[in-house]
């Protein structure tokens, strides 16, 4: 709006602010300065934010920005960290779709789920538990807050990806607002006769265009996923390792025998991290709660609940890389079957079995409260990640590992400590993602995300300006080191590289399609590499 007159400036908040109704159009201060920074910096700022309640209004409200030339930032939950939502240049308008939080239709018959790209993967799976129904891919770790349009744009993954693989992997259809205001129908709505999206690829598949497009392409409206029947028995494992590489093969052995629904690692650093948070007893009872009433059986349930008591919080040696699986079936003899197995793999490995109170206790509350926007005594973190074949796992550890290395004195001596989380997909990826945490002032994100309990108990650090140009340095050089290899990374927003690397006929195919749909370059103009 910077570059509009006056005039024409307060005319188009007018027009945005009768479209959107109440609360649909902030231009407040304080909501510039939250929708202009994600969890890792601040970008531009935005000149206003846009709420739409529903994709009518998403629409409307965007027709009339292309009239005023200005660039549409589309946001979900907030919860990243890669510069995805956050403009390069001021006076762009930010697009919060979080007040389209409907689920349209759940199709028990044909197992679909319609739902507003507001809508968070939590509701998802609240709506669906009392049906005996869930999504294959369930959502993340934050999917209290993450949205199902931001996990689309973003390559979402953690829960059932093991099994079942990304968010990808399970959308069928979206209704897509383009940069004129149009809405696009991909998958089978996009033929006139159908009235469901049951499958994607009837021809090219188009539905596929918008997935992981850092909303570079379109603002997500409305999407179609595919649900699954819930298993009806569930059971967990974990597994300790002295030795990273028989960890990392065992991880990689597991997921090529397509046994688990979650299956994952932590190292050292990051076991101590998921054992060692302040001891809240009112969530442990509640968690232990949630572990007894998932069992199937009086007895069960007794059991599991006994075993998460005693395992406690102390059950790991130090130095020990932690292997933990989620694994589910039709019958209890399958998912035994399974683990027996499982067992089998481990042992030539050296793995020593270990209480399963991390994956139990992970999939009793799956989602984690937004207060996990910081660590456990205020710092901060960001995650980088890659994905490799199998084949690739132990050189792209042994890369990482090595450049990490040649930083650690100065990393020490700055408080920066890096975890890292270890993960498969399918039956064919290796996902690696280390983790920095350190000691700094928190964002405008990180202030609305976390509560006022939290707020009371931890203290805000202050400023670490040496720390966090350390952590942009280190974190610079492992995002070449994973184009080096052809890695692929989820969230790329403007920070992995992308369109750059692209061979030149697969750059120009993906130019080309932005050109047809947002030929002035307003829709996040820059993310994904496109149109800087």
């Amino acid at each position: 709006m910077n570059d509009t007159s006056t005039t024409a400036r307060e005319v188009l908040q007018d027009r945005l602010a009768n479209i959107l109704g109440p609360g649909g159009f902030l231009s407040d201060d304080e909501s510039r300065t939250l929708h202009s920074a994600d969890l890792f910096g601040a970008g531009g700022r935005v000149a206003a934010v846009i709420r739409p309640a529903s994709i009518e209004e998403l629409s409307a409200a965007v027709a009339e920005i292309a009239h005023a030339g200005l660039a549409l930032m589309p946001r979900g939950g907030g919860l990243t960290y890669v510069q995805g939502y956050v403009s390069q240049t001021d006076g762009a308008i930010a697009v919060d779709v979080r007040r389209m939080n409907r689920i349209l239709e759940i199709d028990e018959q044909d197992l679909l789920i319609t739902v507003e790209a507001g809508v968070t993967w939590m509701q998802i799976y609240d709506a669906l538990k009392p049906r005996g129904l869930r999504l294959p891919f369930f959502g993340t770790f934050s999917g209290r807050g993450a949205t199902v349009g931001g996990g689309l744009s973003n390559g979402a993954l953690f829960l059932g990806t093991a099994r079942y693989g990304t968010s990808a992997e399970i959308v069928l259809g979206m209704q897509v607002v383009l940069a004129d205001g149009s809405i696009l129908h991909t998958g089978q709505t996009a033929i006139q006769t159908a009235r469901r999206s049951f499958t994607r690829t009837f021809g090219p598949d188009t539905t596929g265009l918008f997935t992981h497009d850092a909303g570079a392409l379109g603002i997500k409206g409305v999407v179609t996923l595919r649900m699954m029947r819930a298993p009806a028995h569930t059971d967990y494992l974990s597994f300790g390792f002295q030795d990273r590489d028989a960890a990392v093969e065992a991880l990689c052995e597991i997921g090529r025998s397509e046994l688990a629904e979650d299956c994952y690692m932590m190292d050292p650093d990051k076991t101590r991290a998921a054992l060692s948070a302040p001891s809240d007893w009112v969530k442990d009872a509640k968690t232990l709660m949630k572990v007894v009433s998932q069992e199937k059986g009086l007895l069960r349930s007794l059991r599991a609940g006994a075993q998460l008591a005693m395992a406690g919080r102390d059950f790991i040696e130090d130095g020990c890389y932690s292997l933990h699986m989620v694994l589910a079936g039709r019958t209890r003899e399958a998912v035994e079957g399974d683990m027996a197995l499982a067992r089998a793999i481990i042992a030539p490995s050296g793995g020593k079995e270990l209480p399963n109170s991390i994956p139990k206790a992970g999939r009793a509350d799956p989602y984690s409260q937004l207060d996990a926007v910081i660590g456990a005594t205020g710092d901060r973190w960001v995650a980088l990640n890659a994905k490799v074949a199998h084949s690739d796992a132990k050189p792209l550890v042994d890369a990482v590992e090595s450049l990490i290395a040649r930083h650690q004195s100065e990393l020490d001596a700055r408080g920066v400590v890096v975890s890292r989380l270890l993960t498969v997909i399918g039956n064919h990826v290796f996902s690696y993602e280390p983790v920095f945490n350190w000691h700094d002032t928190w964002l405008p994100g990180h202030h609305a995300a976390i509560s006022a309990q939290v707020k009371a108990t931890v203290a805000e650090p202050v400023a670490n300006p040496e720390a966090r140009s350390l952590v942009i340095e280190v974190r610079s050089e492992i995002v070449e080191l994973f184009a080096s290899f052809g890695a692929q990374s989820n969230q790329i927003g403007r920070t992995y590289h992308y369109a750059d690397i692209l061979r030149p006929e697969a750059r120009a195919l993906l130019q080309g399609i932005k050109h047809v749909i947002d030929p002035e370059n307003r829709v996040n103009p820059g993310a994904l590499g496109l149109g800087a």
